[in-house]
């Protein structure tokens, strides 16, 4: 079951979030972080996928601050728009992710899992948060720059190595700064988990979910 919620955040902005309920007593809460290009049907989808794996599932609207209703394609028009929404959300889509891990706590532990931009944002909030218990990052741009802040939970990341937005090197070297996060690789493209995407790579992002779904039942379930 999934339904549309209002949260508000500690600065009081009101924003909509995408939750998805499992079918029984749920194991424990996720909230799934999005991509440039909004809550779209994408995210909802991994949301459902992860609440049919038990898990209270949210995907928070990040660009809420500055526009409602966004869902962008995978086209040039969606990654312009989506960068310029990016760059003036950035700094409070914080606030807006403590929010709605507040929300899903009722589960139990949290975790988060955040694609491209939500990646670097888990990183963010997995280095930040005193209440997280695990974060995955997928292909998150901002994290070879962040490699020096520290891990509050265990935290797996993926990444492409034919993605030429992350630099594979700067992987290699983030990996050897933070030995203790898990760190992918993959032979595949920036959103090989996106199968809305030109470079969705299946057989990568099937690797990635199966990893990912240990991870999470060894830290939150």
């Amino acid at each position: 079951m999934h339904e549309l919620l209002k949260i508000k955040a500690k600065d009081n902005h009101q924003f909509s979030a995408y939750i998805s309920q499992p079918s029984g007593k749920p194991k424990a809460g996720i909230v799934i972080i999005q991509e440039i290009f909004g809550v779209n049907s994408h995210i909802k989808e991994v949301t459902d996928l992860y609440a049919s794996k038990g898990y209270l599932c949210i995907a928070p609207s990040l660009f809420d601050r500055i526009e409602k209703n966004v869902t962008l394609n995978y086209d040039e028009t969606g990654i312009s728009k989506g960068r310029k929404l990016k760059e003036l959300c950035d700094k409070d889509a914080l606030k807006d992710i403590e929010a709605s891990i507040s929300v899903v706590s009722s589960a139990g532990k949290v975790g988060v899992i955040g694609y491209c931009w939500g990646g670097s944002l888990s990183w963010k909030i997995g280095c930040e948060a005193p209440n997280l218990s695990a974060s995955v990052c997928y292909y998150g741009g901002d994290i070879p720059k962040l490699k020096n802040l520290k891990p509050n939970c265990n935290i797996l990341t993926h990444f492409g190595e034919l993605d030429k937005g992350i630099p594979i090197n700067e992987v290699k070297i983030f990996e050897k700064t933070r030995p203790e996060v898990f760190t992918y690789t993959y032979p595949a493209d920036h959103g090989f988990n996106c199968d809305h995407r030109s470079q969705f790579n299946k057989k990568c992002a099937n690797i990635a979910l199966d990893r990912t779904l240990k991870f999470l039942e060894k830290n939150l379930d």
